[in-house]
C-alpha cells in the first residue's frame, strides 16, 4: 500500500508580495512548509530598521551588494555569499553599491517574528 501525499500548489509571486513593492514575504506555516522568507528586492539605501527574531535568520545575496550589520559586527555581502544572524541577536541590512539588492532572508521558522528596537 502507497500513501497519497498532497503537494502544494505553487505560490504565486503577487498572493505573498508586500504591498505594491517588489519584496515577498513567505510564511511557511499558510503553505505546509517549515520555514519562512523574505525574498528582497531593494534599491540602494533601503532596508529594514534594526531588530532581532527568537529564531536565526540566514542571507543569500542574488545580486547587487548589502551591508549587514549582525550585532556589533558590520560585513559586506556580494553575489553568493551567505551570512547568519544568530537568534535574539540585533541585526539590520542595507542596499549599498548603485544597483537593486536581490536577497532571500531564510527564517528558520514557520512563521516570522520580528521584534524592532524602534
Amino acid at each position: 500500500m502507497t500513501a497519497t501525499t498532497s503537494i502544494p500548489p505553487i505560490v504565486p509571486a503577487d498572493a505573498i508580495r508586500l504591498g505594491s513593492g517588489r519584496t515577498l514575504r513567505f510564511e511557511g506555516r499558510d503553505h505546509g512548509a517549515a520555514v519562512s522568507y523574505f525574498l528582497v528586492d531593494n534599491d540602494p539605501g533601503q532596508g529594514p530598521d534594526l531588530h532581532r527574531h527568537p529564531y536565526p535568520e540566514t542571507w543569500i545575496v542574488l545580486e547587487g551588494e548589502a551591508l549587514l550589520t549582525i550585532g556589533e559586527q558590520e560585513l559586506v555581502a556580494t553575489p553568493g555569499d551567505t551570512a547568519t544572524a544568530p537568534a535574539d541577536t540585533w541585526h539590520r541590512f542595507v542596499a549599498t553599491g548603485t544597483s537593486r539588492l536581490r536577497m532571500v532572508c531564510i527564517h528558520a521558522s514557520d512563521v516570522i517574528v520580528q521584534e524592532f528596537a524602534e
